[in-house]
């Protein structure tokens, strides 16, 4: 695989999971994420990072993340959200 594929697939895969990050906060209750991030020990804007999908999430804070949500990692990685279609090129004729 060549690096541009592989940071490519990264990046995606950092975004869907930022997108299932957001929904678990939001699904607590916390309409923001600066007031999640400091009840449960988060830099701001580390957190802020995490949710766009713009940081690399560690071993650790993903394991810090399960442990909030009480989730195993299965439960966190089965209900990724979708890796959105791209669409249909129309035959050239």
């Amino acid at each position: 695989m060549k690096k541009d594929e592989t940071d490519k697939l990264a990046t995606a895969l950092q975004k869907r999971i930022g997108e299932k990050i957001a929904v678990l906060r939001k699904d607590m209750g916390y309409t923001n994420h600066e007031q999640f991030a400091y009840d449960h020990g988060f830099s701001r804007e580390t957190y802020r990072r995490l949710e766009a999908g713009d940081a690399n999430l560690t071993v650790r804070t993903l394991a810090k993340i399960l442990l909030i949500h009480k989730l195993t990692i299965e439960q966190f990685f089965t209900s990724l959200p979708e890796e959105p279609r791209k669409p249909k090129r129309s035959p050239k004729e």
